[in-house]
């Protein structure tokens, strides 16, 4: 949870919310029977026990938490494409905003309504009520009730310091105000308390700490959330302070819930123990995304409590084969790269570069893998270069059908060798390795050939004092001579705009195509301005992402090759159709 008394003065901060599983009716604690939730006074149920499976509910807060991280900024479309995944997933609770904030949240409830969710729950987020009036008086609380949601997530100060210095109320002032808050919100939905600061507050002054879950839970709230705000408490110090706050709160019919932040790396240790004394439901964002270090990320919690512990169902039990395609959604519905080490679901999670590990993958994956990649939707990448040996080059060949063939995989070898001396490296580049083995097999049939292209650059718009770009290219696609050309904001993207341009009437699939990242490296930099230049591209057409490379003392010419590469892989990958022959020559401008 961030701290928003920036944003509303004298008031509590913006919290994260309580998650449900595919049961019956998963809208309330209530719905999941007490024996199996862990219920506050007994023992932790399905926690390796022999008991059966207990149920943890996954609430997101990705719409509101996770974008407060630095560069990200939802639309109303965005924010409802994400929800609608999220359902599809089976996340149990999704937090939609807070709707006294802006019109765009208040929009957003409105049209969530229409949409099926099938059993995943809505949440609006608000604050307590102001100090000094009455609950139903205050705009914040109207403006929950208005959204008209199942749930309602209601965040409070947990921290005496807080409550004093920040807010300026006195103790129970502060616990009226919870309390109240939640009794009038209750009255309309399930309620969700939030513990801001807790694990803080609870170090600060314990008794008081518990006396605010008490106010929370006395006035109806169904599940409290004890949230580590600041992200800097360890594993064995949350487990025990949650275990505590279960014991002290044992009276009452509630749930308890988890939000951790990533301060000190642990977000997802820490959920994961509260989890093991008897939290039924955890919280965070899509990736971990979010303010200062982020929120745990939910993919890495939803795998490790499927895949890793015993004695825990989540999803409701769903299998987790579109957790990759989640993640990435999200970073590019957000506009955000991918982080290639993300365990489970980054692309170098089951990447393999030495050869010795490669060897023996290819014997036994598990060798070199903790889980199956396919399991989260994810794939094995085998890296390619010069240090790489022969067991690399064959597994990447294998699916080429060519791998038995001893003398092709010489010729690869030392192609890559070749190359690699030149200055090409295939680690990040696997589109292009791809297409250097279908070029040394024979397999490979061009989808266009390049005639000539130029690039005019350095021309200026003085009305916005910036320079542009303009490039003319000319291909032959099949027997027709395609004569183009596009502006762009520097040569490379002119490039790649008239490469698209032209080819987009034949092969219309190419308009999904994007270039996301794009770097240049100086190969040899004792030759000064004529050094080679390595140029390393990434594209993606929305689902699968891929690298290519280009090689040349021209940077433009490196440019064009990776430029090249990335469209023929495309067009290799999805048997775009090929060029016809035997038609007359024509040009087209």
């Amino acid at each position: 949870m961030t701290d928003p008394d920036a944003d509303r003065p004298g008031q509590a901060s913006p919290g994260q919310s309580p998650n449900h599983n595919e049961k019956a009716d998963p809208g309330t604690g209530a719905n999941i029977p007490n024996a199996s939730s862990g219920r506050p006074g007994s023992a932790p149920a399905g926690s390796g026990d022999g008991s059966s499976p207990r149920p943890i509910l996954i609430y997101d807060t990705t719409l509101r938490d996770g974008s407060q991280g630095e560069g990200v900024s939802f639309s109303l479309q965005d924010k409802l494409s994400i929800a609608e995944r999220l359902a599809e997933t089976g996340i149990d609770f999704i937090e939609g905003g807070y709707p006294l904030s802006n019109e765009k949240d208040v929009a957003f409830f409105k049209e969530i309504r229409r949409r099926d969710l099938g059993h995943s729950k809505v949440c609006a987020f608000g604050m307590t009520r102001r100090r000094s009036m009455k609950a139903a008086d205050d705009p914040g609380m109207r403006a929950l009730v208005q959204a008209e949601t199942p749930c309602t997530t209601l965040v409070g100060k947990t921290w005496d310091y807080h409550a004093t210095e920040v807010l300026r109320v006195t103790l129970d002032e502060n616990l009226a105000m919870i309390g109240e808050s939640a009794e009038y919100l209750a009255r309309h939905s399930d309620v969700i308390y939030d513990a801001e600061h807790f694990f803080d507050g609870y170090a600060a002054n314990p008794d008081y700490a518990i006396e605010t879950l008490r106010a929370a839970a006395s006035a109806g709230a169904k599940w409290l959330a004890l949230c580590d705000t600041n992200g800097g408490t360890l594993p064995e110090r949350i487990a025990e302070v949650t275990a505590s706050a279960r014991e002290a709160l044992a009276e009452y019919d509630v749930q308890f819930g988890i939000h951790c932040h990533n301060d000190s790396e642990l977000a997802v240790a820490n959920s994961l123990a509260a989890v093991d004394v008897g939290a039924d439901q955890v919280q965070g964002t899509i990736n971990g995304i979010g303010e200062r270090c982020g929120n745990v990320d939910l993919i890495s919690v939803v795998a490790n409590l499927a895949l890793k512990k015993k004695g825990y169902v989540v999803l409701g039990g769903r299998p987790l084969t579109s957790l990759t395609e989640l993640s990435r959604f999200v970073y590019e519905t957000a506009n955000l790269q991918w982080r290639n080490g993300q365990p489970f679901v980054g692309q170098s999670a089951f990447a393999h570069k030495g050869g010795m590990h490669v060897h023996a993958i290819n014997k036994a994956a598990k060798t070199y893998e903790h889980i199956d990649p396919a399991s989260v939707g994810n794939e094995r990448r085998i890296l390619v270069s010069e240090l790489s040996g022969r067991s690399n080059i064959e597994a990447v060949a294998g699916k080429h059908g060519i791998g038995e063939d001893k003398e092709l995989m010489n010729r690869v070898l030392a192609e890559v060798v070749r190359l690699e001396n030149e200055g090409y490296q295939f680690e990040s580049a696997t589109a292009s390795f791809d297409l250097l083995i279908k070029r040394i097999a024979g397999t490979f049939r061009p989808h266009f050939n390049t005639i000539k292209y130029r690039i005019v650059a350095g021309d200026r718009d003085v009305s916005h004092n910036r320079a542009f770009a303009e490039a003319i290219i000319k291909l032959k696609v099949g027997e027709t001579l395609w004569f183009d050309a596009a502006e762009g904001h520097g040569p490379v993207n002119a490039l790649d705009a008239a490469l698209r341009k032209a080819l987009s009437g034949t092969y219309p699939e190419l308009s999904r195509v994007s270039l996301i990242d794009y770097k240049v490296r100086v190969v040899d930099s004792h030759a000064g301005t004529a050094a080679s230049i390595r140029v390393n591209i990434e594209s993606t057409d929305g689902k699968e992402t891929w690298g290519t490379i280009g090689v040349s003392d021209n940077i433009i010419e490196a440019s064009w090759r990776a430029l090249v590469d990335s469209v023929e892989y495309r067009l290799h990958k999805t048997d775009a159709r090929q060029p016809e022959p035997d038609k007359p020559e024509t040009v087209q401008v």
